[in-house]
């Protein structure tokens, strides 16, 4: 009787065997077919319903090619099989759906979610190097050699989409080579002024820059003392904002906005030939100090990231660049125009107050989000007045007259783009500063220089009256594939500006 038992239970446990081995082996064959088939281009389009990438993806050498290979979608935006593959799909698949059903594609800024920023989390550089194994092809241009050289030294800090954002999805507005015909401008018959404004006394004005059509505002600041920096108990305080010293400044003058591209562009035309003539690869040389005013050489891509020209922030020069434009300014209309000291630069920015912004409102009460800013937010709409910041803007700068002015006229000096100071940085440059100083310009030497005003990109904290950044001159220039680094142009930073003053001389009425 037990031998029957036994002999029974051994059938039946081969039965339980086999068919978890049945049943394991069709689960293993569908759960891959399941997989492959979700990795294809079709399952991608069931849940990413926007055509343009799938319209961009068939113009790119991704599909398009010679050798006749077409990258799939997961090709790219999964790591290769065995480096993390199940774990990015799982990961991407739950994105996916969740957006399906809880967003409407409609409301996606699809022009921001192009951008390195956001493109970097969504490619991988292993699945580039996957099938791009050889980075020295006998068919590479020395300059890129030069570029892919550069990358095999820097490739901690580097991915392939620092260059080739758009090479799995063309666009015909992005240009990875050197933009000869930038600057090229026409259009509007304008008058053309032949003298510049004629200032004699500390009031505003508008100038006139000679042989162009360009003419900006020009507001008076008066002089006087404020403290700059941040009391300690500032919301969002940084420790580079402090100790706050009294200090004063004398009057002079400040644009109303940012440098516009119509106003860089009539200094482009007037300098950049001779910029050609003199370094033809836009590079550095030995002797930056010409005779003339040497402007800059051709970029690399469209500097403007093809947001528009005209009234916008021009963006994306080096502070050479910013520096180079003042003198020529100074020498076409006999005034003295430079960059502003950070004291100067803050003092104009406060206007007068003493408080996080020159309006009303707490950096707390900015950054609340959805139902509790609404509750604990109050009145946190009014920065959308005057600041173009991350919790307004499309990812993008703006023309200035989207936000209302300062207590002095200015408009943009927070937010929308960052602007150069002329005062090297230093952490602690306010503890050298003495009580009382007049005109303080900051440490005597240094290695980067203060930028402010926060841009488009900041959170509300970066946007106060007191906050502090500093230029990141290696960081910023990454993926120039010249050799050496351009001095006119930044290629990895698409948020920096500048805004001119001009002295209150003996050239501007003072006696």
């Amino acid at each position: 009787m037990l031998k029957k038992l036994g002999k029974y239970l051994r059938k039946k446990l081969l039965l339980v065997l086999f068919a978890g081995f049945v049943i394991g082996l069709l689960f293993t064959i569908y759960t891959n077919k399941a997989l492959e088939y979700t990795s294809t281009n079709e399952s991608c389009e069931m849940c990413h319903v926007h055509p343009h990438v799938f319209d961009s993806w068939k113009l790119s050498t991704h599909y398009d090619n010679p050798s006749g290979f077409q990258a799939r979608c997961v090709d790219c935006h999964l790591p290769p099989k065995g480096e993390g593959y199940l774990k990015e799909k799982m990961i991407a698949a739950a994105r996916d759906v969740y957006g399906v059903v809880f967003k409407d594609s409609a409301d996606y800024n699809w022009e921001q979610k192009s951008t390195l920023e956001y493109a970097q989390h969504h490619v991988f550089k292993e699945s580039c190097t996957h099938c791009h194994q050889n980075l020295f092809p006998l068919t590479l241009t020395k300059e890129g050699q030069d570029a892919h050289l550069y990358y095999s030294q820097k490739e901690d800090e580097l991915r392939c989409i620092n260059c080739h954002l758009h090479v799995g999805h063309y666009d015909p507005n992005a240009l990875h080579a050197k933009n000869v015909e930038f600057g090229s401008t026409g259009g509007e018959n304008l008058e053309v002024f032949t003298e510049p404004a004629q200032v004699i006394q500390h009031e505003n004005f508008t100038e006139t820059v000679p042989n162009t059509t360009i003419a900006f505002n020009m507001k008076a600041i008066p002089g006087g003392s404020f403290k700059i920096g941040s009391p300690q108990e500032e919301q969002m305080r940084e420790p580079d904002e402090g100790p706050q010293k009294e200090v004063e400044v004398s009057p002079f003058f400040m644009a109303e906005v940012e440098v516009t591209w119509d106003e860089f562009l009539a200094f482009y035309e007037a300098t950049a030939a001779e910029g050609r003539s003199t370094d033809t690869e836009g590079s550095r040389t030995e002797d930056d100090e010409v005779d003339a005013i040497s402007g800059p050489t051709p970029p690399y891509g469209q500097p403007d990231q093809n947001w528009g020209l005209g009234k916008r922030p021009a963006i994306t020069m080096t502070y050479h660049a910013a520096e180079t434009y003042c003198k020529w300014l100074s020498a076409v209309t006999g005034k003295t125009y430079r960059l502003p000291t950070e004291a100067e630069w803050e003092y104009a920015a406060r206007g007068g107050t003493e408080t996080p912004f020159f309006f009303e409102g707490e950096p707390k009460n900015f950054s609340q989000k959805g139902f509790f800013g609404k509750i604990f937010g109050k009145e946190s709409d009014i920065i959308n007045n005057y600041v173009v910041y991350a919790g307004n803007s499309a990812g993008k700068t703006e023309k200035p007259d989207l936000v209302e002015p300062n207590p002095y006229g200015l408009k943009n000096m927070l937010g929308n783009a960052a602007e150069y100071c002329s005062d090297w940085y230093a952490e602690n440059a306010y503890e050298k500063i003495t009580d009382g100083a007049v005109n303080p310009k900051g440490p005597a030497s240094g290695e980067e220089r203060v930028i402010r005003g926060g841009s488009f990109r900041s959170p509300a904290g970066e946007v106060r009256s007191a906050a502090r950044d500093y230029t990141k001159t290696e960081e910023w220039l990454k993926t120039d594939p010249q050799m050496p680094k351009s001095i006119w142009w930044l290629s990895d930073c698409n948020y920096i500006s500048f805004r001119v003053v001009c002295e209150f001389d003996e050239k501007t009425g003072k006696k």
